[in-house]
């Protein structure tokens, strides 16, 4: 799995390189909703990833958060969210990411998330200690939910946030401190190395999560992903160290 490790990482630079160049400049808006917003450089990041991947690995599939390409019957797919923080993108906040993950025959092999901003990679690829910036990481220790750090994901459609709202109220007296970031992706890496203890977020979609999926795992901690059947391709998702427990 290196030379696919090696392209993904290759690609999540590539693009990271053009949203750091157009950081705070002026965006194109492709859409508008009520919590959510698309911009025009998220498709050019996805299309500048498409690109390296597919010409590296023709017979392969890309399915991303702008779109599919590349041949969809491929036993290996590309799960890509070009700009995963669209909205602190916009708005000029320094906390995005992108993130790139390969699923072989429906397992997720390989993983980067990769933030522009902090020039941080972590990466992994199944079974093996991933890395942050060439250094081996893991999950942290804390095991007492009174010191814990958990980040609770605010969807972007009003049933999600509606569902999400209570359990963020739960857990600011439980824990030492929720936080809302805005990026899941980052959340997950924030998860695997130790800086936050867990991440909750009951709307979420793939490309999101994939590869942070991968990268919990690897550094010791758990997913629990499950599949909504009231919200078409959007999952729940708790993420840990393994061993607080949440209680829920």
């Amino acid at each position: 799995m290196k030379h696919y490790l090696h392209a993904a990482e290759k690609a999540a630079r590539a693009a990271g390189k053009l949203l750091r160049k157009n950081f705070r400049r002026p965006q194109r808006v492709n859409a508008v909703a009520a919590h959510d917003i698309k911009l025009e450089i998220d498709v050019q990041a996805q299309e500048l990833i498409s690109r390296l991947l597919l010409k590296e690995f023709p017979k392969h599939a890309l399915y991303g958060e702008e779109g599919i390409v590349g041949d969809q019957s491929s036993e290996h797919q590309w799960i890509v969210d070009p700009l995963d923080g669209t909205v602190n993108y916009f708005y000029g906040i320094p906390h995005f990411c992108i993130s790139i993950a390969l699923r072989v025959r429906n397992e997720v092999m390989v993983g980067v998330i990769y933030d522009p901003i902090r020039r941080e990679m972590w990466k992994g690829q199944k079974g093996e200690i991933p890395k942050l910036n060439g250094d081996p990481f893991h999950v942290s220790d804390r095991a007492d939910l009174a010191e814990a750090v958990v980040s609770i994901g605010l969807a972007k459609t009003a049933e999600t946030i509606n569902t999400n709202f209570p359990l963020l109220q739960q857990m600011i007296h439980r824990v030492r401190k929720c936080r809302v970031l805005g990026s899941a992706a980052l959340d997950l890496a924030y998860v695997a190395c130790g800086r936050l203890d867990a991440y909750i977020e009951q709307g979420i979609s793939l490309w999101d999560i994939a590869a942070g999926w991968l990268l919990v795992e690897n550094a010791g901690g758990t997913v629990d992903l499950r599949p909504r059947e009231d919200m078409k391709d959007k999952y729940s998702i708790i993420a840990s160290n393994g061993v607080i427990n949440l209680k829920l």
